[in-house]
């Protein structure tokens, strides 16, 4: 064994060469060397490094690498849609070839006999069409609009078709017309009254009113905008609101189905909607939150978010501007625009039994737009 003694003085030993390092390490005086680190060269210097790349990158002024930069990602100040007074707003039917009896094999829980439903915005466009989904799954239907003329037009026209489609039926679905401005609180509470005085009661919603336009931000009218969430996000807020209150009186389970859009999730280009796109968030995040404060109640709240649809409205706008349909499909991976049909099948699946343990869902509807 070693003694201590030793020990101590091998330890001394091999401590000294390390002390004279050090010492002489902080008596001499180094220079930095970072003339070669690429973080320090000059702007001129980094570009050439890119080669011929250098302009497409951050190196590059704006626009260098060409007029093509950022094209396909920002929206386009020139684009400019005002939504259609309501006396301009083109009329809707309902789908035609769609009801009647089949012998395809399906789940049972996809019925929705029995129910009564109320469609805000369902005299036209995708709230008709949805609006005809849950009677031909056998809802009763109440249809709540703006214009009453026009819903109580619509009502005619889907209660005949579906007496067409069905004519040995024993019963037709009962389709009513209702009155809402869905903005105002009063408005709503009234409307819903008189559809329990005509149904008896309420089961399902679908908060399909709503609308969007195109103008830049910094031009958007106050007024237009304030309307604007009115109508998309109030709406959607006060008859959830006053259908759940409904639902929780009674004791009973239902289905609130919001429509929003991919324009929550994503921004569309080439038109400006900023306000529209954040109302459509809104309205995604409603459901979401509403869907954990009424699962106690039995209550579910869902969100289905189109992207595209052809309804006739969108026609109209794109007859105003038709660069924009080559420009929107092009960036839907499956190349086209959804027609307001293929909205049936979601909103039937929401509203239905077979979506028991479905809360709190985005189903986006969409071609796959907000994918890539």
């Amino acid at each position: 064994m070693y003694k201590p003694q030793f020990l101590r003085t091998a330890a001394r030993a091999s401590i000294r060469p390390r002390a004279a390092l050090l010492s002489q390490i902080r008596n001499q005086k180094i220079t930095p060397q970072f003339s070669t680190c690429s973080f320090l060269r000059k702007e001129s210097d980094r570009k050439d490094t890119d080669g011929q790349h250098g302009a497409a990158t951050t190196a590059g002024e704006p626009g260098e690498s060409g007029a093509h930069e950022g094209q396909f990602a920002r929206t386009d100040n020139e684009v400019r849609v005002q939504y259609p007074e309501e006396e301009n707003l083109p009329r809707s039917t309902p789908v035609q070839g769609r009801g009647g009896l089949h012998f395809k094999k399906t789940l049972a829980s996809f019925s929705m006999e029995g129910k009564t439903a109320v469609v805000t915005g369902g005299a036209r466009g995708l709230g008709l069409v949805m609006a005809q989904a849950l009677a031909q799954s056998g809802a009763d239907i109440a249809l709540v609009d703006l214009k009453k003329d026009d819903a109580v037009s619509s009502a005619k026209d889907l209660q005949d078709q579906l007496r067409k489609e069905n004519p040995d039926s024993e019963k037709i679905p009962k389709v009513t017309a209702h009155y809402a401005d869905v903005a105002d609180p009063a408005s709503v509470d009234s409307c819903l009254a008189e559809i329990i005085t005509e149904h008896g009661k309420i089961d399902n919603l679908v908060t399909s009113a709503g609308f969007t336009e195109n103008f830049s931000a910094i031009t958007y009218p106050p007024d237009r905008m304030n309307k604007l969430w009115g109508v998309n996000v109030n709406g959607t807020y006060l008859f959830a609101v006053g259908v759940a209150k409904h639902l929780m009186e009674r004791e009973v389970p239902g289905s609130i189905v919001m429509i929003g859009s991919m324009s929550g999730a994503i921004v569309n280009v080439p038109q400006p909607q900023a306000p529209y796109n954040a109302a459509k968030a809104a309205v995604r995040h409603l459901a979401a939150s509403l869907a954990v404060e009424w699962a106690s109640n039995g209550i579910r709240v869902n969100c289905i978010s189109p992207g595209y649809m052809l309804t006739a409205l969108t026609k109209k706008i794109l007859d105003d501007n038709p660069t924009l349909s080559k420009q929107w499909t092009s960036l839907i991976p499956v190349g086209k625009m959804g027609r307001p049909e293929d909205l049936m099948g979601a909103v039937t699946f929401l509203s239905s039994d077979a979506s028991l343990y479905v809360t709190g869902a985005d189903l986006r509807v969409d071609g796959g737009y907000t994918v890539t």
